[in-house]
């Protein structure tokens, strides 16, 4: 019998598969050098797609399709509706800098792209082990195409090779543990491992060694110390439009694997996994700040920042649980999913800002490229400003919140140690201030090095501006955001 619910439930996907064929097919006849045809079905593709999840994930509702593979929730919809946007917003601001680098003479980043968020969206609705390891595979080759998709420049394809090499090993560390878990507990579905570790019945060790190499996987996925090599050197080689491709959706789609994978299946486990978690997010603040402070090309303080911020999501997602309680589990995993919200959302503002004042033969890549900004455009460095104080965690701006809200679940969890993390969280985050306003600094207080004016499309500009406000805006008024993450998660992991 034909499973009319679930297919649509899954309608988003099937309309970005056929779009992104069709767009594939008709890029053919395309003549133009922006590829507007292309780029225009692009965007259209992708408001229809975030529509449809919006409204699905407004219905509320939680059910299983496709032999229990596929799960449909409002925390899967609402990540692959923003998911789905944050692409849109690349594409908006990627278009001009691609088309001055003569990367669109085809229309393969506009289809890998595509093809990339339908594999973001498949592992967000994964159930079953195959499936989320089928959408990672078509996110990391799309990925990985992307990268070198400049293909008269070295640094490009030498980044592309590294992030191709280092992700295979992240790719095989994901199956031999899910390989391993699936020969414990004798079953993919993630509801069934559920069940069979909840047992008791399957040898430890067997479920530990597991969990080893999938908390590897995750780790490399979400740029964590020490499986965090390839970030600076992808960030900075890959051409800037691409970095943000890499730098934003990916990180939702990761934060959900987490979530299915470790919460939805291996819950019973949580004190072995939590143990890692910590060790990573310790790592990771401690690595990415201090190695950040170093840095003085722009994507590859970026590339550190990421790191530590995802230290941040971390601690939201280790203090869920305690002694196997899950009383505070909503609070702590809704604050990491404001957290990983908030963070996409500032990034795309701070790469739009990049990539505007990128132009045709200057990367503006290093952080003394932005000297005197404020006098050349006021807008471009306010917005650029926000983005700054928002990662350093200033009032009161969405990063502010999103630090305060993880702290804050980690203090409420009363977890061994929790008191001393909370005043590393804060050091480190002393830290990471040194180098966000160092950019301010030189925005506004250094000599412009040439007095070439910043331009950019209507469009361009437009969707800056928002974007800059609603860094402002989620900071100011969080709570909106803030209950609609907690909702989600409820009604997701409460089913």
């Amino acid at each position: 019998m034909i499973d009319f619910q679930s297919w649509n439930s899954l309608s988003p996907e099937i309309v970005l598969l056929c779009a992104t064929c069709v767009i594939a097919l008709v890029d053919l006849w395309v003549t133009s050098a922006g590829r507007t045809l292309t780029y225009v079905l692009s965007l259209l593709t992708l408001i229809v797609v975030s529509a449809l999840e919006g409204s699905l994930a407004l219905a509320d509702q939680v059910s299983f399709g496709f032999s229990h593979m596929v799960v449909f929730d409002p925390l899967g919809h609402w990540l692959k509706c923003f998911s789905a946007l944050a692409v849109f917003v690349t594409f908006v601001y990627g278009r001009p800098y691609a088309q001055d680098r003569d990367m669109l003479r085809g229309g393969e980043m506009f289809t890998l792209g595509l093809f990339a968020l339908l594999g973001m969206m498949v592992m967000i609705s994964g159930n079953h082990f195959l499936v989320i390891y089928l959408g990672l595979e078509l996110l990391t080759l799309s990925s990985y195409a992307m990268v070198a998709l400049r293909r008269d420049h070295a640094q490009a394809s030498e980044a592309a090779m590294k992030y191709f090499v280092l992700g295979a090993l992240a790719s095989g560390f994901l199956l031999y543990g899910l390989s391993m878990l699936y020969g414990a507990t004798g079953s993919l579905d993630i509801s069934t491992v559920f069940a069979s570790v909840s047992s008791g019945q399957i040898k430890h060790q067997v479920l530990v060694l597991g969990v080893v190499f999938v908390v590897c996987a995750l780790a490399f996925k979400m740029s964590l110390v020490p499986f965090h090599m390839w970030v600076p050197d992808v960030y900075q080689g890959a051409p800037s439009s691409v970095t943000l491709m890499i730098a934003g959706a990916p990180k939702l789609a990761a934060f959900a694997i987490a979530i299915r994978l470790l919460v939805s299946g291996l819950l019973p486990l949580a004190q072995d996994w939590q143990q890692m978690l910590i060790i990573l997010s310790v790592c990771s603040l401690t690595v990415g700040n201090l190695a950040a402070i170093a840095q003085t090309n722009l994507k590859r303080m970026f590339a550190f920042s990421t790191i530590s911020q995802m230290g941040f999501v971390i601690i939201g997602l280790f203090c869920g649980v305690v002694n196997g309680s899950t009383v505070d589990a909503a609070n702590a995993y809704s604050s990491a999913l404001f957290y990983i919200l908030s963070y996409v959302l500032t990034v795309l503002a701070a790469f739009g800002v990049i990539l505007i004042l990128a132009r045709e033969g200057f990367e503006s890549e290093e952080i003394s490229d932005l000297a005197g900004l404020n006098q050349k455009s006021p807008l471009y460095a306010a917005i650029m400003t926000i983005c700054m104080f928002s990662f350093a965690g200033i009032p009161p701006l969405v990063g502010f919140y999103a630090k305060l809200s993880v702290l804050q679940a980690l203090l409420a969890s009363q977890q061994t140690g929790s008191t001393p993390l909370v005043i590393f969280a804060l050091l480190m985050s002393l830290v990471a201030a040194f180098y966000y306003l160092r950019v301010i600094k030189v925005m506004y207080f250094d000599e412009p090095l040439t007095v070439t004016r910043v331009s950019a499309s209507w469009e361009v500009r437009c969707l800056l501006s928002l974007n800059g406000l609603m860094v402002l805006a989620m900071g100011v008024f969080p709570g909106g955001l803030m209950a609609l993450c907690a909702s989600a998660i409820v009604r997701s992991l409460g089913s």
